[in-house]
């Protein structure tokens, strides 16, 4: 069987499942996202090892499925900008910024004390924390906009905490580095700082001032889908500056791109566009991957305990950290739980974060298999949990809207 043949039909067999499995969740009461990140988790090879089957021994399959998977993530991140408005998360900032930073502060330290605790020296427990500070919003995202919340509050809230915690987090990674010796002088951390600011200005200055006069010329132009690919573009490039301008995550770039967008007068168009090619194909092999690409098989006995601690640390510190600056910013205690369960996930933010660990030698490979345990749980929870905690608002939500169609028919 040629390459190609081998990945069209693992293309084929991973979307079924993936729907499938996101389909038999809801039947369950559970988000989509729990069920692909599961159908993921079975394939991978925590289980049953897909891509050791000989039919697909390609030693570039894995490779490719990896980076269609960030392409889905991009998407997702960008689907999610595009629900919102730039003024509705400038109204939110306070809480954003409270809710990211005690978000950050909170598990890095439980996670240091931890560290100390199971034997680890100073210097990789303040890393094991930076680890646990880490926040991927794309599963929490995606969970909110099935429930049709992203835009509540709550929702807004925390989009802007996951982006100050991005910024937070790769501050105190550089500052980190710099001060351990390994990437240089202290300016490193001036430059850092200097390369957000720069990134983000650029940014946002284009897409207010020169964006939606580009998406409005494409739209005239006698071309298929013109304001579409001007999109996926744009969304590309951001994620691309993001990173290596920004020294952002690319999920980042990708969200400000979809927030630029939502300005444009095209959004209606654009929002089908997107949302067929997002959901039919990249994202859901964004989430199974997740599981495809984690080895619980690697965590042996001895590292359990740390595994198991590292987890509940990884739980407790955002939803107490996020939490608190939830409630400092005058959201109830039911919103402020809310934001805290949305801030848990970790996915591939943390996987990074981890990687670099690995790679600086701060972490040992039995740890590295503790921390991306970790990570998938507090992936998995995440769905769930905010799910149980957005559904007496969504029982609500429902009774009005049933209320007000008995209006109009009467």
């Amino acid at each position: 069987m040629t390459p190609f043949l081998q990945f069209i039909l693992f293309l084929s067999l991973l979307l079924t499942l993936a729907k499938l499995g996101g389909y038999i969740s809801t039947r369950l009461g559970q988000p989509v996202v729990l069920g692909e990140l599961l159908v993921g988790l079975a394939l991978g090879p925590s289980l049953i090892n897909i891509f050791h089957i000989s039919i697909f021994e390609n030693i570039v399959l894995e490779e490719i499925i990896s980076d269609l998977a960030q392409i889905g993530v991009l998407l997702l991140m960008f689907v999610a900008g595009l629900e919102l408005h730039f003024t509705e998360l400038v109204r939110n900032m306070k809480v954003s910024a409270l809710a990211g930073i005690f978000g950050v502060l909170t598990p890095l330290g439980l996670g240091y004390l931890i560290g100390l605790a199971f034997g680890f020296e100073p210097v990789p427990a303040f890393y094991l924390g930076l680890t646990l500070g880490a926040t991927s919003v794309s599963i929490s995202a995606q969970t909110l906009m099935e429930l049709k919340m992203l835009r509540s509050r709550v929702g807004l809230g925390l989009l802007g905490a996951a982006v100050f915690d991005d910024i937070f987090v790769i501050l105190l990674l550089s500052s980190f580095l710099a001060f351990t010796g390994s990437q240089g002088e202290i300016a490193t951390i001036a430059w850092v700082f200097a390369r957000m600011v720069i990134f983000l200005g650029i940014s946002l200055l284009f897409g207010i001032w020169a964006l939606p006069w580009l998406a409005r010329r494409v739209s005239r132009l006698p071309i298929s889908q013109g304001v579409v690919t001007l999109a996926l573009v744009v969304m590309l490039l951001y994620s691309f500056a993001g990173e290596l301008v920004g020294g952002m995550a690319a999920i980042t770039g990708a969200f400000l791109a979809g927030l630029m967008f939502a300005r444009s007068p095209e959004k209606e168009r654009l929002e089908r566009g997107i949302n067929a090619v997002s959901y039919g194909f990249f994202v859901p092999i964004f989430f199974a991957h997740i599981g495809l690409s984690v080895n619980l098989r690697g965590l042996d006995s001895g590292i359990v305990w740390l595994f198991l601690g590292i987890s509940a640390v990884a739980i407790l510190g955002k939803l107490i950290g996020a939490g608190l600056g939830a409630r400092l910013a005058q959201f109830s205690w039911r919103e402020s739980a809310q934001l805290g369960v949305g801030m848990i996930s970790r996915g591939e933010v943390g996987l990074i974060l981890a990687s670099v660990g690995m790679s600086e030698r701060l972490i040992s490979e039995a740890k590295f298999s503790a921390i991306v345990g970790m990570i998938v749980v507090s992936t998995l929870v995440t769905p769930p949990l905010l799910r149980s905690l957005f559904s007496v608002e969504k029982s609500k939500l429902e009774a009005e809207d049933g209320n007000l169609l008995e209006e109009e028919i009467s």
